[in-house]
């Protein structure tokens, strides 16, 4: 089930076009130097990257752990398969540090056992998702927005702290095809409640009210369908004078390519699915005039490939319940945090994450009130009080796979160094296959 890179242990090498996954960035371009059991450098990686591909992975943990006691491989799975078959209302929860061969496998246990499953997209950006299904959306790639890009804008976001190469590799730095003289020949424009650090980098910045997204973005919606509007009531209700409105769109009707970035400032703030469903609406409102785009900021690790993986396999990306033999979806009713804050679920398995650090008291009361199983290449509070929890290694790090970009382009992992633990997608898979003969089921291809 192991890992083994090829090159010796102690060797020193290099491993050229490492993959990221610090940041929604998912940079490839990274050269990792390796000398023995560590990076220890990571040539062209950010901050984020760099404590990433550096963090320490010498964690003495088993393999295995049954009730906090060090188990086989082998029983550790045969327990998993009891728990999650034995329950009538279980759960596959986190998916966003594993890789898509890893979600699609764990997709499939949750259709054999009828069970939920959810990403952390639902505490992230749901509300996006959601929004999106009911107007559309107009997006592309972020090659797109490095060759064409001329406009760019900031939603509720701070790219210079959360994703620190953004500005270098896609939308404000790049040398494109249609921008040859990179950051000179794109205005950069950032709307949110404060003064972040991105603000530094805009040439113009408008600092709205608290929760007054919405109304900001419906002012920009009736200025681009060239509606009239009292300037009192808008100030009034934004924070910002109509005639900066005003300015603003005449800078976005004079781009020849523009790009919006939003990020849970957006999405998690008053309005959430609303005022995601409001700026979709005004990326379609301004393609009346000129060629705009929008796509959220993603976080670390592979959620966005979480979204895709789920789509494929059931149709929706997120909260998704098939205890009756089909897909159903609806946030809220199917989504983790809040089946286990209602008492639902009587049993859980969470791969990568620590939810017990992100979900509310309810909701983290019943996971520990219930047997669950965990696969993590970190120690944490959720691993701690498993029923089973299987110390796995680190994907990217090493193990190979795939992930996606925020942009929904799929990029390959390039494992650096050697190991003895087990990949999520083998033990995932083991756990599939007793799972199947626990349920004697003859057909491998139900729901690949």
């Amino acid at each position: 089930m192991a890992h083994r890179d090829n090159a010796a242990s102690g060797s020193s090498r290099t491993i050229a076009d490492a993959t990221c996954t610090a940041c929604g960035c998912t940079c490839d371009d990274i050269a990792l130097r390796v000398e023995g059991p560590k990076i220890v450098a990571a040539e062209r990686a950010c901050a984020l990257g760099e404590a990433w591909f550096r963090e320490p992975r010498d964690d003495p943990r088993p393999a295995c752990l049954i009730d906090g006691q060090p188990a086989p491989l082998a029983d550790g799975i045969e327990r998993a398969a009891e728990i999650l078959v034995a329950a009538r209302y279980p759960l596959v929860y986190g998916l966003a540090e594993a890789t898509c061969e890893a979600q699609r496998v764990a997709c499939c246990i949750a259709d054999w056992i009828g069970g939920n499953i959810d990403t952390t997209t639902s505490s992230d950006h749901g509300p996006t998702g959601v929004s999106f299904q009911g107007v559309g959306e107009v997006t592309s790639s972020l090659g797109e927005v490095a060759n064409r890009g001329d406009f760019v804008l900031f939603w509720g976001c701070d790219p210079a702290a959360s994703h620190p190469r953004h500005f270098e590799r896609y939308s404000l730095q790049p040398q494109g095809m249609f921008v040859p003289q990179g950051r000179k020949d794109r205005t950069c424009v950032l709307i949110d409640v404060r003064q972040s650090t991105t603000a530094a980098e805009a040439d113009l910045f408008l600092q709205i009210r608290p929760d007054k997204d919405f109304e900001a973005l419906w002012t920009l919606r009736a200025l681009a369908n060239d509606t009239e509007l009292d300037a009192r009531r808008i100030e009034d209700e934004t924070g910002v004078p109509l005639v900066a409105w005003q300015d603003l769109m005449v800078r976005m009707k004079r781009a020849r390519f523009g790009a919006i970035f939003f990020g849970r400032g957006l999405s998690q703030t008053r309005g959430r699915y609303l005022n995601t469903e409001a700026l979709w609406s005004l990326v379609r409102d301004m393609n009346a005039h000129t060629r705009f785009v929008a796509m959220p900021l993603r976080a670390a690790g592979n959620v966005t490939g979480a979204d895709n993986v789920l789509c494929w396999q059931t149709g929706y990306p997120f909260g998704v319940n098939l205890s009756r033999g089909y897909p159903r979806f609806n946030p809220g009713e199917t989504t983790a945090a809040e089946q286990l804050a209602r008492g639902e679920i009587d049993a859980a398995m969470i791969v990568t994450g620590d939810p017990m650090a992100t979900f509310d008291a309810p909701a983290g009361a019943r996971l520990m009130a219930i047997p669950y199983v965990t696969l993590n290449s970190r120690d944490n509070a959720t691993t701690r009080g498993a029923a089973v929890a299987f110390a796995t290694a680190t994907a990217g790090i090493h193990t190979p796979g795939t992930v996606y970009r925020m942009d929904d382009v799929s990029i390959p992992l390039r494992p650096a160094l050697a190991t003895t633990r087990p990949s999520d997608v083998d033990v995932l898979s083991a756990i599939e296959q007793r799972i199947r003969r626990f349920e004697a089921a003859p057909d491998a291809t139900r729901c690949r």
